[in-house]
């Protein structure tokens, strides 16, 4: 594999930094983790953004979250015939292997694959509707989202898109059988969250999607 290059020298200064850090610092507890196992409590499904950074927002340690990162934070439908999956592999251990109590969906403002599912639906980027575009196929997901918010002033049409991916991903987690089982049965619940990146602000989705609250 002759493409392969070693790290830019700005990470290699980074990681040896945080080595000789938080990692001499908590050693014995990164070495607990790696002889026990891991066992976090939650599993949080966030969207690739490198301006979403949930373990900070949270103030999250090493071995806390159970982590999920896609364009747009969103989860398909339960199509266990279909092509394989990361997200619904993911999903799958989190829920059945790791037992997580809470799954929690974390959008955001100002997302590019909310603002391109927007402008698929609304014709206004044809180059998303090909076959061939990966970035189209997946924002497929979203589409019924666009279909409930077509209607709203223009204004508002990208923020409530920003919350319908949030709310599509949970009821398309509903579709899974063990994710239902373990919500009915109280072992687990489910979780709506929309970031504000600018605010720094962080909403949470009441009464089924029907309102949003600041946390």
């Amino acid at each position: 594999m002759h493409h392969v290059r070693p790290l830019p020298q700005y990470l290699v200064s980074r990681y040896h930094g945080w080595k000789a850090t938080a990692y001499a610092e908590n050693s014995a507890w990164y070495r607990r983790l790696a002889d026990d196992g891991q066992r976090p409590r939650a599993m949080v499904i966030s969207c690739c953004d490198s301006r979403v950074h949930v373990t900070s927002i949270f103030g999250a340690d090493t071995g806390e979250f159970f982590i999920h990162r896609n364009v747009a934070n969103l989860v398909p439908p339960h199509l266990p015939d279909g092509e394989p999956h990361g997200t619904s592999a993911t999903v799958e251990y989190a829920v059945e292997a790791l037992k997580v109590a809470h799954l929690i969906v974390v959008g955001h403002t100002s997302c590019g694959g909310v603002a391109g599912c927007h402008a698929m639906c609304s014709g206004k980027a044809p180059e998303l509707e090909d076959e061939s575009s990966f970035v189209g196929r997946w924002m497929d997901i979203l589409r019924p989202g666009y279909e409930r918010i077509k209607d709203l002033p223009e204004d508002q049409q990208i923020t409530a898109l920003e919350r319908e991916a949030v709310m599509i991903s949970i009821e398309n987690l509903m579709t899974f059988p063990f994710v239902k089982t373990a919500v009915e049965s109280g072992e687990m619940s489910l979780h709506g969250l929309v970031h504000d990146i600018r605010e720094g602000s962080l909403w949470q989705a009441e009464d089924g999607g029907r309102r949003w609250a600041l946390v």
